[in-house]
């Protein structure tokens, strides 16, 4: 009979601290111990304790393998019987031997109610280092369970697949928000809503009377950059600078050509370039930029109120003057759409009577090119026809798509297809903390049939669908990776870009500690290609998040260490910063609405000089559909509390002292990082803070 002591180690969060009976079995290369108490006077396990125990073993089990933890209701000698189990967070538990050196087994999970579960020793190990029989069997066993526990579901077709749950109250707690988080949000959300209903704005379905009273709302929440775009929407170089740090910063691409249904002419252009130069000699140079929202081309809208809704399909040609002058638009072509209903309509066959045949992206004389040196309310109400493209194209693809369906898929795919033990669940599962939650809570809320999407955006959820699969049919991998997106688009040089300033920067640090983590744990590119964990992992991302399309150009397979790191790279970036740089400025630009309107009810213009500021205001998305959506971006653009901001790892996952150094390498790295945005942001009028790395958080979780 031999003496352990066992320490363990219970989390602080709110309701982490458990009544309830706790016993751990010892699996040794020997066998298996009976359940042995961890038992004191009193309570123990409660929040944030650390607690030592001793146990005798009655027989020997060699060397311990595994520790597996046991909790049940504590039974009480009355007539209520046993109380009512609840649920233990425990961090970790060490268990140290008579005479080796103890041996530290994290978990960092909830236990439900009674049940048990296995945790492994600290150092990770791919499938190969684990040759013991029981060790083999338990990868395999855990993974299964796991597979059985979270599955896949097909949302909407053509979208990538999705968690099997229906609401959150469905979830299991390790996937759940921390109640700290789901209390502040639901709290947040309350106060919102309470205050525009006081203001009698909720609920008015009818045209805003002025911009002046849209300030109304625009009081609600104030920040500095909102009162920035409130102050300068309507110049042409703020205007311009949004297609670089606002909040869609990814589609803006240098022009060599101008493309043919964009027939923008010399003399358009000619008070914006001046004398001596010519469209031409500026393409050549390389200074004329185009943002292109041709995915809307066609796209079927929404009926709101009662009202058909309008979208369009602009071109935008942008001008870099020489010598680091501000980015400013040369020519807008606003190409028409037109409404054709309710998603849930046109799913069964009925179209609103009124509605129009959408458009094509073609010129013509009922597109005009408009310039800045049209009437101003002309030039304004183009701007905005491109303003209301970004919000379109940036809820449905930029933020929804490919940082929040994706990050889905790299989180469920990490659960289903790598043991805890793995050193890719140890480096990948901080970066997955709570997105199933706002995913599910999202196809609760957001983006199901007569939530807000659908009852407050010009597209409907109808809409965005379709530009999902359109997307979905297009996505190429280098998109997903930042350095190759820069360079894919031509805009590595261009200056005052800052999104891509910094997410360089970051993308480089999460690289190198990335590179550091697999040199650790794979020596070659062989034991890469050997990682049966790592390929069925990188599989079904492909089949599950990519549907299996190779013209994707993700990889279904992974054959070098190189290979692992940029993929992984990607992965990390996508859940954390990326999402930062196009979530967390959403009520920064949606505050003042006439810069970012979700939707537009009138047609856009077919000719020129018949803009005036009440067609202007009319054209704008109707008062209740506004504090719809300026709520729901307001909530969506801060974290509720609980936050773990970009390479902070307070549950210990890694062991062993190699990954801890490369951890706190990379924490200092994000450091310097900061220093650098913080320094240059004094001295900016508009500071691009979004990703800032005390400002990111470690995954999607808002």
């Amino acid at each position: 009979m031999a003496k352990f002591r066992v320490r363990v180690s219970t989390g602080a969060a709110f309701g982490a601290g458990t009544w309830d009976k706790v016993t751990v079995s010892l699996v040794g290369t020997k066998g298996e111990s009976p359940p042995l108490p961890l038992d004191h006077f009193g309570k123990e396990f409660s929040a944030g304790a650390e607690e030592d125990f001793e146990v005798t073993l009655p027989q020997d089990v060699g060397q311990v393998l595994l520790l597996r933890v046991h909790k049940a209701p504590l039974a009480l000698p009355c007539p209520l019987g046993p109380l009512a189990p609840d649920a233990w967070f425990c961090r970790w538990l060490q268990l140290r031997p008579p005479t080796d050196a103890p041996l530290l087994f994290p978990c960092y999970q909830w236990l439900e109610g009674a049940g048990s579960l296995v945790l492994w020793k600290g150092a990770a190990k791919v499938p190969g280092e684990d040759d013991h029989p029981i060790l083999q069997q338990q990868r395999r066993e855990e993974l299964q369970a796991r597979q059985h526990k979270y599955r896949w579901k097909t949302y909407i077709p053509g979208w990538p697949h999705c968690l099997d749950e229906k609401t959150v109250k469905d979830l299991d707690l390790n996937i759940k928000y921390s109640t700290v988080k789901n209390t502040n949000l639901y709290l947040e959300g309350s106060s919102a809503f309470a205050e525009l209903r006081i203001k009698g704005l909720l609920d008015r379905k009818g045209p805003w009377r002025s911009l002046k009273e849209m300030k109304r709302i625009f009081n609600f929440q104030k920040t500095p950059a909102a009162e920035y775009v409130f102050e300068h929407w309507q110049e042409d170089a703020f205007f311009a600078s949004q297609f670089l740090n606002g909040l869609n910063p990814v589609l803006i691409r240098r022009c060599r050509r101008l493309p043919e249904n964009f027939p923008v002419t010399d003399a358009m252009v000619a008070p914006v370039l001046g004398p001596g130069t010519s469209l031409q000699a500026e393409l050549e140079r390389g200074s004329l930029f185009l943002v292109d929202h041709g995915i809307l081309s066609g796209i079927q809208t929404n009926v709101i109120n009662g009202r058909p809704q309008f979208s369009a399909a602009p071109m935008t040609l942008l001008y870099q003057r020489p010598g680091c002058g501000p980015l400013l638009p040369l020519a807008i072509q606003v190409c028409s759409r037109a409404g054709a209903g309710r998603w849930s309509d046109r799913m069964a066959g009925r179209r609103p009577a009124g509605c129009l045949t959408p458009l094509s992206q073609t010129p013509g004389p009922n597109s005009p090119i408009f310039l800045p040196t049209d009437d101003k309310w002309d030039w304004l109400l183009a701007q905005t026809w491109v303003r209301n493209a970004e919000f379109s194209v940036h809820e449905a693809i930029t933020h929804l798509l490919h940082e929040h369906l994706l990050p889905e898929v790299f989180t469920l795919a990490t659960l289903r297809q790598l043991p805890p033990c793995h050193p890719l669940f140890k480096l990948l599962i901080p970066h997955t903390r709570f997105t199933l939650h706002i995913n599910t809570l999202a196809r609760e809320l957001l983006i199901a049939p007569g939530q807000v999407v659908d009852r407050s955006t010009g597209l409907g959820i109808g809409g965005f669908s379709e530009l999902i699969q359109r997307n979905m049919e297009q996505l190429d991998y280098s998109v997903l990776c930042l350095p190759k997106d820069i360079q894919t688009r031509g805009v590595a040089d261009i200056p005052g870009y800052y999104y891509r300033d910094d997410g360089m920067q970051i993308w480089g640090a999460v690289e190198r500690f990335v590179s550091e983590i697999i040199h650790i744990y794979y020596p070659s590119d062989v034991s890469v290609r050997d990682d049966r964990e790592l390929q069925a992992w990188v599989r079904e991302i492909f089949s599950e998040g990519f549907l299996g399309w190779d013209s994707t150009g993700i990889p279904s397979s992974l054959e070098t260490r190189d290979a692992l790191v940029c993929y992984v790279t990607m992965v990390i970036f996508n859940c954390s910063a990326k999402h930062s740089a196009v979530s967390a400025g959403q009520f920064d630009s949606c505050a003042w609405m006439p810069n970012l309107p979700p939707t537009m009810q009138l047609p856009p213009p077919t000719s020129k000089g018949q803009a005036k500021p009440e067609g202007f205001i009319a054209t704008l998305p109707p008062v209740n559909a506004t504090c719809d959506i300026v709520i729901a971006l307001w909530l969506l653009s801060k974290e509720p509390g609980d936050r773990r901001p970009l390479g902070t790892y307070p549950d210990e996952h890694f062991t062993e002292e190699a990954p801890r150094r490369s951890i706190a390498a990379f924490q200092s790295r994000l450091a310097q990082i900061s220093r650098n945005i913080r320094e240059r942001n004094r001295g900016l009028a508009l500071p691009y803070s979004y990703l800032d790395p005390p400002l990111i958080e470690n995954s999607v979780s808002i």
